[in-house]
Parts: C-alpha cells; structure tokens; sequence
C-alpha cells in the first residue's frame, strides 16, 4: 500500500518502500506504538473489534479481513447488510475526495467514514454509538439534528426516514437492527407513530439538499450517490454549482476545517 492509496502525500524524503509505521497505525486508529508491539508479537491479544479496525484501516478485502481474524483467533464477522467493513475500492474514492464533504452510510444512516470536508459540514457523525448511530433514529430523538437542515425540509425528511426504515424492516425481516430501531420510535417518539401509521414507502431524497451550517448559514449542495450493493453502503458526495453562493461558502469551508463546529 502507497501513500497515494489512502490519500496521503509522499514527500520528497521518503526511504520507505510502502506507508511508514505510524502512518499504517493512524489508519487503523491506534498508537504507533501499540502498533508495533503487534508486529513484534508483544502486545496484549488483539481484540476482534481492534482485528476490524486493521483490517479497515489497511483496506482489505473481505476475504483478507475473514483471513486475518481466523490468524487472530476470532470469527469473522457476518457479511453482507449489516457489514460495516467498507470495500476497499470505496475507501480508495473516499480517500481523493479530501477537497469534497463526503461520508460512506449504511442503509440505516450510520455513519462509517467521513472526509475532512464533510465532518466541517455536518460535524463529526462517526462517534455516536448504539441507535443514535443512525441520523433516521436522531431525527426523532434529538432536535439538534434537525439544525443542520432547511426548516421548510423537515416535514419531507421526516417522511423520508420513516419510510426508508420501513422498507429496511420489511427487507431485513424482525430481528433485524432495522426492526430494533423502529420498535424503540415506536415506544419514545409520538411523531414516528404517526408518520409510521401511513405505511408510506418510495420516499427518496431529493438531489439538491438544503443545509444550515452553524458558520456559513445555508448551503444547497447537490448529493452524488456511490452504491456498494454487496455490503449495503452509500457513498456520499457532496458539491456545489460552480459560481453559486454555496460554492463559494464551500471554498470557505474548506479553510475554516473543522475548527469550532460540532
């Protein structure tokens, strides 16, 4: 794996062949350190969820990854909808948009991957844990989600997240995370009930979104979808008409990074 692989520069002074020690351990979100002492076999065992993040952070396939948890001593994990390994040919698109808001989602909204751009857009989406994972679920649980958005939208959007969990309860079937979150809407969130109760499917999202940074005020950005069918992943990009205000407010976005957002 080269640098360029993972959308980092190569400088003119380096000696190593692939990507350095710390670079491949930054990647797989862990310590240089701790990351060698895994290679000279010193560390603890390594657990399956720190096998995930090797495996994700050094692009590998999903037959390399099964691979490298057998080696580990771990079951691989389920493929298919409820992966969240990212295919590497995803990451590597991901990887050269470092100038564009982007994210790769699953079917329930979940964020895997965000570039740069993208956590200055919307903030960094990747931390939350259990159903607060998916922006469907925090639409209805918590208002400072619906900020980021025009507020003319949010009857439509919550239209639309109801509908698409709907249609990923009926695919998955009961059992299903899918299911899960629609039972705990249906116990804490009295709109959910409602919009639920119209058995309403087919509602898509509109090419053209409309957001409100917390900056920049409004942005109308056009979304670019990018389908891993196989695991059930969307790329998303986001870009602006050339010459528009919103282009210019993303130029602005891009020197104002992440500093100070959510």
């Amino acid at each position: 794996m080269q640098p360029e692989d993972v959308g980092l520069p190569r400088g003119q002074r380096r000696r190593t062949s692939g990507l350095r020690r710390e670079e491949a351990a930054s990647l797989c979100h862990m310590s240089a350190d701790y990351y060698a002492r895994l290679e000279r076999r010193r560390g603890p065992h390594p657990s399956e969820q720190m096998i995930a993040s090797i495996a994700q952070g050094l692009h590998l396939s999903l037959d390399e990854r099964d691979h490298l948890f057998r080696l580990a001593g771990h079951n691989p994990p389920t493929r298919g909808a409820v992966s969240e390994h990212i295919s590497p040919g995803l990451l590597r698109v991901l990887d050269r948009l470092d100038d564009t808001p982007a994210e790769i989602v699953t079917e329930l909204g979940e964020t895997l991957r965000q570039t740069p751009l993208g956590v200055a857009l919307t903030g960094d989406t990747t931390g939350f844990s259990g159903p607060e994972r998916s922006i469907g679920y925090r639409w209805f649980t918590d208002p400072a989600t619906r900020q980021l958005y025009a507020a003319d939208d949010h009857p439509f959007l919550t239209r639309m997240f109801a509908s698409g969990l709907r249609e990923a309860v009926t695919l998955r079937g009961p059992g299903s995370r899918a299911a899960d979150y629609a039972d705990l809407l249906l116990a804490h969130s009295e709109e959910f009930r409602k919009v639920w109760n119209n058995h309403e499917v087919g509602v898509r999202p509109h090419d053209v979104k409309r957001f409100v940074h917390p900056e920049l005020g409004a942005l109308e950005l056009t979304c670019h979808t990018l389908v891993d069918p196989g695991q059930a992943h969307f790329l998303l990009v986001y870009t602006a008409v050339p010459g528009s205000e919103s282009y210019e407010k993303l130029q602005l976005l891009s020197v104002i990074g992440t500093q100070g957002l959510l």
